[in-house]
């Protein structure tokens, strides 16, 4: 193999993790449960790193890899990636660019979905029940949100609410549950909390794709697409004000118990609904300019989560 081939496929590899946006949801929902047992209780560091690093390798797996492969395949397929302006939405370019082939993220996909299910089978087998749960919450949040006969990214609210969440709550419950063999309030309410933020900010993602998800076959009806063809275009915010307002919602279930979490958390909602009020949805560039920044939030606020229980 030569060595300009070699690069390829590490470039290739690398974009398609996409690797930014794995670690302001996946990542950061993973370290906001681990920070606070690492703070607040009593357990060793060793066992507390293999466990933080099998669900980092757990989350580049399944959403940096077969999630973007699968996603990658389809938009393709429908046509909505090749009229995308490209920016931070639109796939991660791989096959626009000839990086990878359809053909071979075609394998790669099936191969790790293959693969990844004998796992599950494999744990439940041999009684790693917690481990076979979790596996194959994340299979099917990769598999149901893009490919058929599901294609739940295809349906408005549906790939958010029956792929997405699900994933990102499941990584945010799993540090507690492996480790305590329970799951505490706090797991629960920053696990939830990261997670309707994770989906906010995919609403923002989703804006500049609006016109290419339309010219789609089948019509990539995303919950922004919904919202244009509904109320307008001005309205495709509305998907994005709706999850960041149930995000800070959240802040009267933290209450006074948690009250630093409250604050930190709820400045973070609140410059993100402001970033999204003051955009201009017409600017692909401003959009994306303005994505990065609620990604940052997104990653500050599961952090905060999870120093402040």
């Amino acid at each position: 193999m030569s060595h300009s081939s070699i690069s390829t496929r590490i470039k290739g590899g690398w974009l398609l993790l996409r690797s930014i946006a794995v670690i302001a949801s996946s990542i950061t929902t993973i370290v906001s449960t681990m920070i606070p047992i690492y703070l607040y209780y009593s357990f060793p560091t060793n066992q507390l790193i293999l466990i933080f690093l099998l669900l980092i390798f757990a989350a580049f797996t399944i959403h940096g890899v077969l999630t973007h492969v699968w996603n990658d395949y389809i938009d393709n397929q429908s046509g909505t990636d090749l009229h995308s302006p490209g920016i931070l939405s639109g796939g991660s370019r791989v096959i626009q660019t000839g990086l990878i082939s359809t053909t071979a993220l075609s394998t790669l996909g099936k191969w790790l979905s293959i693969i990844l299910s004998m796992f599950v089978v494999g744990f439940a087998l041999f009684g790693f029940y917690k481990l076979a749960i979790l596996l194959a919450i994340g299979l099917w949040a990769a598999i149901s949100y893009s490919l058929p006969p599901f294609r739940l990214s295809y349906r408005p609210f549906v790939g958010e609410w029956f792929s997405t969440f699900p994933s990102i709550l499941a990584l945010g419950l799993a540090g507690a549950w492996l480790t305590l063999d329970t799951i505490p309030v706090w797991a629960w309410q920053n696990a939830i909390i990261n997670g309707l933020f994770c989906i906010a900010w995919i609403m923002v993602h989703h804006i500049p794709d609006r016109n290419a998800d339309q010219q789609a076959t089948p019509v990539k009806q995303t919950s922004v697409v919904w919202a244009v063809n509904k109320f307008g275009v001005s309205f495709c915010r509305l998907p994005a004000i709706v999850y960041f307002l149930l995000t800070g919602i959240c802040a009267w279930w933290l209450g006074f118990e948690r009250l630093w979490a409250m604050i930190g958390m709820l400045i973070m909602v609140i410059t993100a609904i402001f970033l999204v009020f003051k955009m201009d949805v017409n600017d692909a560039y401003q959009v994306s300019a303005y994505e990065k920044i609620i990604l940052v939030l997104a990653m500050i606020n599961g952090v905060w989560l999870g120093i402040f229980i």
